[in-house]
Protein backbone atom coordinates (compact mmCIF):
# COMPACT_ATOMS: atom_id res chain seq x y z
CA UNK A 1 0.00 0.00 0.00
CA UNK A 2 1.37 3.41 -0.96
CA UNK A 3 0.93 6.32 1.44
CA UNK A 4 0.84 10.02 0.65
CA UNK A 5 1.69 12.91 2.96
CA UNK A 6 -1.37 15.13 3.31
CA UNK A 7 -0.01 17.55 5.92
CA UNK A 8 3.11 18.54 7.85
CA UNK A 9 2.14 19.52 11.39
CA UNK A 10 4.59 21.56 13.47
CA UNK A 11 3.33 20.42 16.89
CA UNK A 12 3.60 16.63 17.49
CA UNK A 13 0.61 16.74 19.87
CA UNK A 14 -1.54 18.38 17.22
CA UNK A 15 -0.38 15.74 14.73
CA UNK A 16 -1.49 12.97 17.10
CA UNK A 17 -4.92 14.57 17.51
CA UNK A 18 -5.22 14.94 13.73
CA UNK A 19 -4.40 11.24 13.21
CA UNK A 20 -7.06 10.24 15.76
CA UNK A 21 -9.63 12.55 14.13
CA UNK A 22 -8.88 11.14 10.68
CA UNK A 23 -9.34 7.60 12.04
CA UNK A 24 -12.64 8.63 13.64
CA UNK A 25 -13.81 9.79 10.21
CA UNK A 26 -12.98 6.44 8.61
CA UNK A 27 -9.53 7.17 7.16
CA UNK A 28 -6.47 5.02 7.76
CA UNK A 29 -3.50 7.29 8.57
CA UNK A 30 -0.14 5.89 9.59
CA UNK A 31 0.51 6.16 13.30
CA UNK A 32 3.61 8.12 14.29
CA UNK A 33 6.52 5.75 14.44
CA UNK A 34 5.18 3.48 11.70
CA UNK A 35 7.25 3.33 8.57
CA UNK A 36 10.59 3.99 10.27
CA UNK A 37 13.44 1.60 10.94
CA UNK A 38 12.83 -1.08 13.58
CA UNK A 39 13.87 0.20 17.00
CA UNK A 40 14.39 3.74 15.75
CA UNK A 41 11.64 6.31 16.24
CA UNK A 42 10.65 8.38 13.24
CA UNK A 43 12.70 11.54 13.22
CA UNK A 44 10.85 14.62 12.06
CA UNK A 45 12.40 17.21 9.81
CA UNK A 46 12.15 20.98 9.84
CA UNK A 47 8.73 20.77 8.16
CA UNK A 48 7.21 19.09 11.21
CA UNK A 49 5.42 15.77 11.60
CA UNK A 50 4.21 14.25 8.32
CA UNK A 51 0.64 12.94 8.38
CA UNK A 52 0.15 10.18 5.80
CA UNK A 53 -2.84 8.27 4.47
CA UNK A 54 -3.23 5.66 1.72
CA UNK A 55 -3.09 7.26 -1.74
CA UNK A 56 -6.72 6.41 -2.51
CA UNK A 57 -7.85 8.36 0.59
CA UNK A 58 -5.51 11.34 0.12
CA UNK A 59 -7.86 13.74 -1.69
CA UNK A 60 -10.73 13.52 0.79
CA UNK A 61 -8.44 13.26 3.83
CA UNK A 62 -6.58 16.41 2.76
CA UNK A 63 -9.79 18.44 2.73
CA UNK A 64 -10.73 17.21 6.20
CA UNK A 65 -7.20 17.67 7.57
CA UNK A 66 -7.05 21.29 6.41
CA UNK A 67 -10.36 22.11 8.06
CA UNK A 68 -9.43 20.35 11.30
CA UNK A 69 -6.03 22.06 11.43
CA UNK A 70 -7.70 25.46 10.89
CA UNK A 71 -9.96 24.80 13.87
CA UNK A 72 -7.15 23.45 16.06
CA UNK A 73 -4.73 26.30 15.33
CA UNK A 74 -7.47 28.89 15.89
CA UNK A 75 -7.69 27.59 19.46
CA UNK A 76 -3.93 27.95 20.10
CA UNK A 77 -3.09 30.88 22.40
Amino acid sequence: MTYQIIAHVENPSTARVLVVALRAHGFHPLEQGEGGLPGVPNLFGPDGVPVQVPEEEAEDATVLARELLKEMTALDP
